[in-house]
């Protein structure tokens, strides 16, 4: 969900601190890992509500600093969490729950608090957006040195 390791790390540490602060509030018998993935959905919009409010205080003149990555893969593996993180937020959730955290579609829509029908439709866009995004970063755009353009 966050696109990087740290973020995530941070998010995991503040769903557990939420759970265990509403404790009370969980079914004895019921899905612990739904319970978890909701409070860390919630979490997740909560500091995306947060980023963008500080984010509007920023220049957006100032560069981002990224160092590139070295290996192929690595390249991939940017191109797609970059993507990943273009979709609008209830894609991104659909497609993280459904494809990277292999919950059901029921397990999915119940963390989410939609209609299956609704997760179903978000995760259908969400993957064509994927698919178009990668397709666009595949086409050629390298120039190597010494060859003719």
């Amino acid at each position: 969900m966050t696109g990087s390791r740290y973020e995530a790390e941070d998010l995991v540490q503040e769903t557990l601190t939420r759970a265990i602060g509403a404790a009370h509030g969980f079914r004895k018998g019921g899905n612990l890992r739904g319970w978890l993935f909701s409070i860390m959905h919630n979490a997740f919009i909560s500091s995306v509500r947060a980023r963008r409010a500080a984010e509007q205080e920023l220049d957006d003149s100032l560069p981002e600093l990224r160092q590139p990555p070295r290996q192929l893969n690595r390249l991939e593996v940017r191109d797609a969490l970059a993507a990943l993180s273009r979709l609008p937020e209830a894609q991104r959730a659909a497609v993280v729950l459904i494809a990277l955290e292999d919950f059901s579609y029921a397990e999915a829509a119940r963390v989410l608090e939609i209609p299956i029908g609704t997760l179903m439709s978000r995760l259908a866009r969400g993957r064509e957006a994927l698919r178009r995004a990668m397709s666009e970063e595949q086409s050629p755009r390298l120039h190597i040195v010494g060859d003719k353009p």
